[in-house]
């Protein structure tokens, strides 16, 4: 079976792969953050955000373009049958991700009070982004691991790592949080500080990250090692008679990386920025640190770690077409490239769509539900933000599918004006009309827009095809807002006599039935289409027993 044949089908089943793996892991850290959070509190929370948000930026400095470089690179081999030259790619790309994960790891060891103190103006952040240095390392060659096996059109090993990881770091985190909070809150009577509990709090909760990172780790060299046998007797098959010189491979390995590197900063850059501005505009306004880092906490540990979970989608559909769209690139197939996209951007949106809708319609009764929080800001944060889903989401995957084609300054220049301007927005939101932390939701909102405008006006223009549009949004849309009348009116109904939780389970339960009911009738997503998904048959043996099809 040709492989260019067997890809056609087969990047959006590794793509669900990743997405159901992604979607646990990211159901994992959502679970453990409500132990946390209540350990932690709004400061703590704050504190470990913040440390998390830097050590993202900094990832992203050193390793986390490094899966999609070295992904890209082994698949362009692998499509022209150079496996020798594939895994060459990948020997190079582990030294690589040694030094450069290395010097980033020390820097940010030795610098973390600069930037806490300078940059973020929250300087008790400082022994988290300590404890989390190591990560940087760790990770960096994890990412090689998880892009060559990635080049191979496989995500098990990334999907089960991903799993493993945050099992690990949710028993590690919450464990380290109570240990250390308690040593923090003795110090702190000692010192006079209350500040201390909830700072080596976070310190300990960033613990598990490098933990469940390292374990995460060894099962990826686990797996190359049983995989070496296989590998060899394919390199016995590769005719290629030169092979590629470390130079030359270091040297599409920079060419692959710098713009991804860069265009990931910009687009991720801008919740540190965020940050930092809005801390000094509320400084400025009269808010004292702890009362900007608790609304601060809410955002970032809460909004923002919900918004996480169906993110995950984009995040993982992305690296699963890149290796399909640049063979199809190198075999100049627009017709097959521009399928693959159209697809991914409907399979994205018929799922994002849906979940920021619910999360709109519940807003207050997940918040109760997981956090204990019942604040009308912490539900109105979520009510306005529920957007950002569907935008992130869509700009996230749309920066991937113009990487996975070739144009890696596209999204640099897209981004970076969409920073720009979100900027600026941000800061009128917050100084003129003095919105506090909606302004920062508003300007979110604005950006991941004029990303996605942007994105989709170079993808039309370099692979010349059009996206559709009826099943894409229109019937996902509608399916979503009778879905969540339905999902308020359930809960509503028994909120009157069950309290909170039971009510929005059912309210759920009853908002997802409803939504796949629709989406089947409405034709959103066909039988052809679901049979091509992972346990296709039992879902479509299912829906034919409930007569929907």
């Amino acid at each position: 079976m040709g492989k260019t044949k067997k890809s056609k089908s087969n990047y959006l089943v590794q793509g669900t792969i990743l997405v159901i793996a992604s979607f646990l892991a990211r159901f994992i850290g959502l679970v453990y953050r409500i132990p946390l959070t209540n350990i932690l509190g709004d400061e703590g929370n704050a504190y470990y955000s913040t440390a998390n948000e830097i050590y993202s930026i900094l990832l992203m400095i050193s390793s986390f373009s490094l899966p999609l470089a070295v992904s890209k690179l082994v698949s362009e081999r692998l499509h022209m049958g150079q496996v020798k030259n594939a895994h060459k790619v990948f020997r190079c790309s582990i030294k690589f991700a040694c030094l450069a994960g290395g010097i980033i790891s020390v820097l940010t060891f030795a610098c973390a009070g600069l930037i806490t103190k300078y940059l973020m103006s929250y300087e008790l952040a400082v022994y988290a982004l300590r404890v989390l240095s190591p990560a940087i390392f760790i990770f960096a060659i994890a990412g090689a691991f998880r892009g060559y096996f990635q080049g191979h059109e496989t995500m098990v090993p990334t999907a089960t790592s991903q799993v493993i990881e945050q099992i690990v770091n949710a028993v590690i985190t919450v464990i380290g949080a109570g240990i250390m909070m308690n040593y923090g809150i003795q110090l702190g009577k000692e010192q006079s500080n209350s500040s201390l509990g909830p700072a080596f709090g976070a310190a300990g909760g960033t613990f598990g990250t490098v933990v469940s990172v390292t374990v995460a780790l060894v099962f990826l060299v686990f797996i190359y090692i049983s995989y070496r046998r296989n590998l060899v007797r394919l390199s016995r098959r590769d005719t290629t008679k030169r092979l590629e010189s470390d130079k030359a491979i270091y040297r599409a390995l920079l060419l692959t990386i710098i713009p991804v590197v860069l265009s990931t900063v910009v687009y991720n850059i801008g919740s540190v920025l965020d940050q930092g501005v809005f801390n000094k505009v509320l400084a400025g306004q009269g808010y004292t640190a702890k009362q900007y880092g608790t609304i601060w906490g809410i955002y970032s540990g809460k909004f923002r770690v919900l918004m996480n979970v169906p993110l995950a989608i984009a995040s993982c559909l992305g690296p699963s077409v890149v290796p399909s769209l640049s063979a199809d690139m190198m075999d100049r197939n627009f017709k097959g490239a521009g399928e693959k996209v159209r697809n991914s951007i409907r399979y994205t949106m018929v799922i994002t769509i849906p979940c920021a809708v619910g999360m709109a319609a519940l807003a207050s009764p997940i918040m109760q539900l997981l956090f204990g929080d019942d604040r009308a800001l912490t539900a109105g944060i979520l009510q306005s933000g529920a957007l950002m889903i569907v935008l992130f989401a869509l700009s996230t995957l749309t920066t991937s599918i113009l990487q996975g084609i070739g144009e890696m300054q596209t999204p640099l220049v897209n981004s970076g004006i969409a920073l720009g301007l979100h900027l600026v927005v941000l800061y009128v939101l917050l100084k003129v009309f003095v919105l506090n932390i909606y302004s920062v939701v508003y300007a979110n909102i604005i950006f991941a827009l004029i990303i996605c405008l942007l994105n989709a006006a170079a993808i039309r223009k370099h692979l010349r095809y059009r996206q559709e549009i009826k099943r894409t949004f229109i019937v996902p849309l509608i399916c979503s807002g009778i879905m969540g009348l339905v999902a308020w009116g359930v809960y509503s109904l028994f909120h009157l006599f069950a309290g909170n939780a039971i009510p929005t389970f059912l309210g759920i339960l009853a908002g997802v039935v409803v939504y796949g009911v629709l989406l089947v009738k409405l034709r959103g997503v066909t039988e052809k289409e679901l049979l091509r998904m992972p346990k296709g048959q039992l879902m479509v043996d299912l829906l034919r027993r409930c007569r929907v099809l």
